[in-house]
């Protein structure tokens, strides 16, 4: 029996090798579906648990959010391996020492500035009446400000020759990267203090979006929404945004029933476990909306029965606001993020999460979902009234200590006289 033509043991081979290297993506793909799953769960387990510990334990996951975040945008720019803009200089590869500490030291500076300003807001009742605590509160800004320039120095003392136009892209970079992640991080606390109600929920709306984007995309998707994100539809982006208001409701209403996510923070200390008590805000209390009266006639005729009122609560109709802006605005970030993977012409930013890639992938959307929240919140929702913080604050940074003690004595006899309070 002759043997197989050379040229067709070479095609054999090649089918082989082909078939081999299929299996081993087909292996690959299921691999990272697998460990994408199960840091997906882990993520979602972890979230509802710390949830669940108390505000405390989100304000940490935020800060620890957010540094990686920080990490991995600022490490796209270095000083690391740049050709010289003068020949003066040493050779190509010579690193700034100082570039990587002038890094951190901006961003604690700022941390330190803004998580400043919130504890300042929401607990004046403590840092006030607090002896220790009164000093950074009332110097707050100017100690924030000095210790801003003492990295502006520096930075200014790190310059060198020939790496002059590199120095400064970074400085504008780590201002940059400030701006957009710590500031939205500490819109993102404020929310959380405001009550978790308002992290939570928009927080899931935008996630909520995403996975309403990609099964309506893989169903009927069909027309390119945008070319940085080749994958997103036109399909998925409309289906996604009639499923996500349809899901705000049912979820923000279920979640509202709770003091826990709807109270704002006044002890730091509490759990799901706790007893927590306060007034709610309006938007949490039912009201009733009159029906046009042919309206309510035709209703009550078709149904049987009287209907001239229907019942709602105005958080639902923040809620639907909330899910127009997670559905048309907030995917932008994730488009932003994606052409700016494209300028670096990188897949992920990191991969500080297993199967998900970087801390940045996940939170694109939720910053700008995060400002918006808190903007309209402060704007719109929140009431302004005066409380015995903002009295305090005013007192103490108001007056001098004898004017206090008048202050004092006069706030003691009006006790006395309406029986508060005995000689």
């Amino acid at each position: 029996m002759s043997e197989p033509h050379p040229s067709l043991k070479y095609i054999e081979c090649v089918l082989k090798t082909e078939q081999a290297t299929q299996d081993a993506e087909r292996t690959k793909k299921r691999q990272n579906i697998l460990t994408r799953t199960l840091w997906t769960f882990i993520m979602i387990g972890g979230f509802l648990g710390l949830l669940l510990m108390g505000h405390v334990y989100m304000i940490i996951l935020v800060m620890l959010c957010q540094t990686l975040v920080y990490r991995e945008v600022t490490a796209l720019f270095s000083l690391k391996d740049v050709t010289p803009d003068s020949a003066e200089t040493a050779a190509k590869g010579r690193k700034d020492p100082w570039s990587k500490t002038l890094n951190w030291y901006f961003f604690a500076v700022t941390n330190y500035f803004l998580y400043g300003e919130s504890i300042i807001y929401y607990f004046k009742h403590v840092v006030f009446t607090d002896g220790q605590l009164l000093p950074f509160a009332t110097n707050h800004r100017i100690i924030s400000f000095m210790l801003y320039t003492i990295g502006f120095v520096g930075f200014v003392m790190s310059l060198k020759r020939g790496y002059l136009k590199q120095q400064f892209g970074l400085f504008c970079w780590v201002h940059m990267s400030l701006l957009l992640i710590v500031l939205s991080s500490h819109f993102i606390v404020n929310n959380i203090l405001e009550g978790l109600i308002w992290f939570f929920v928009p927080a899931s709306l935008v996630i909520c979006n995403d996975v309403f984007a990609y099964i309506w995309g893989i169903t009927l998707g069909r027309t390119p929404l945008i070319k940085l994100s080749p994958k997103k539809t036109v399909e998925g982006f409309v289906g996604a945004f009639w499923s996500t208001l349809i899901f705000s409701v049912f979820w923000g209403t279920y979640f509202m029933q709770f003091n826990y996510m709807i109270c704002p923070v006044h002890d730091l200390g509490v759990s799901v476990w706790s007893n927590v008590q306060c007034t709610p805000n309006p938007v949490f209390l039912a009201k009733e909306w009159e029906m046009w009266a042919p309206l309510g006639s035709f209703l009550s005729q078709l149904l049987g029965r009287p209907i001239t009122v229907v019942p709602y609560v105005p958080y639902q109709l923040h809620l639907l606001v909330f899910a127009i802006f997670a559905s048309l605005v907030a995917p932008f970030g994730g488009f932003f993020a994606s052409g700016f993977k494209r300028a670096f012409n990188i897949k992920d930013f990191g991969h500080s999460i297993p199967g998900h890639g970087g801390m940045t992938d996940r939170m694109d959307c939720q910053f700008l979902m995060a400002v918006f929240t808190y903007v309209y919140y402060s704007s719109l929702i929140r009431g302004h009234h005066v409380t015995v913080g903002s009295i305090l604050q005013m007192i103490v940074s108001g007056l001098t200590v004898e004017e206090q003690m008048e202050l004092m004595k006069d706030l003691r006899k009006y006790m006395q006289g309406q029986g508060i309070m005995t000689a």
